[in-house]
């Protein structure tokens, strides 16, 4: 079971991800696109009833069939507040990802990693607390600015904070809005964009990030129905 500190302010998650951004991994490739296993999370909520459900689905990286997935549902115990979502969405995905039967390989995030305020968000905060590779795509730019990526699927173009580039806008189909992807531990940015491409093979969103979000979703109905 990894271990989660729930913090019990706001202070507390500051001091936490500012102690754990310093054990994020940033030198290592992580494995190739289209290779191994790679599984999506992603989070749902019922805010009038305070739950939570997180759903991990597996794929098998080369044909994108599902190879295991799992759920969990749990309470919100921490309140909203922008950047620091993770401590909200953390232990259900946590209970999600420790209930497969298999491998996860690379994890892929609905969210962020680097192109975080604190360059550590929910991608980066879940691989360091498991060891797994894992990367943000998110689906809009946060805080930070870019310019437009060419029209073709592929292009890219830096995501930036000031000078420092946190992430790339990828188009990832012709004519949609570009994702935004960021490294969250033990993966470089080329390959979270080519991971991210080889998993967008018909729509603007990674297929792991699809299929994560429609089970989560089902299963919040049936847990609330």
């Amino acid at each position: 079971m990894t271990t989660f500190h729930m913090p019990a302010d706001e202070a507390e998650a500051r001091a936490i991800q500012d102690t754990l951004r310093a054990r994020v991994v940033l030198d290592e490739p992580g494995p190739p696109p289209g290779t191994g296993r790679v599984t999506g999370v992603d989070v749902a909520y019922d805010d009038e009833r305070d739950v939570v459900v997180a759903a991990a689905v597996v794929l098998d990286a080369e044909t994108l069939d599902v190879v295991d997935e799992a759920t969990a549902v749990g309470r919100v115990t921490f309140p909203y507040v922008p950047g620091l979502l993770a401590f909200r969405e953390m232990p259900t995905v946590l209970e999600a990802l420790e209930s497969l039967s298999v491998d996860p390989g690379l994890v892929v995030c609905d969210g962020y990693g680097l192109a975080h305020p604190r360059r550590f968000g929910l991608a980066s905060h879940l691989g360091v607390l498991t060891g797994l590779p894992v990367i943000g795509v998110g689906k809009n730019p946060f805080t930070f600015h870019y310019e437009a990526p060419g029209p073709d699927r592929g292009d890219s173009s830096p995501l930036l904070d000031g000078e420092e580039e946190v992430g790339r806008a990828l188009r990832t189909q012709g004519g949609t809005k570009p994702v935004f992807v960021s490294v969250g531990h033990r993966t470089s940015l080329d390959n979270a964009c080519g991971h991210t491409l080889r998993l967008a093979r018909s729509f603007r969103q990674p297929e792991t990030t699809r299929r994560a979000d429609a089970l989560c979703r089902q299963v919040l109905r049936e847990a609330t129905a």
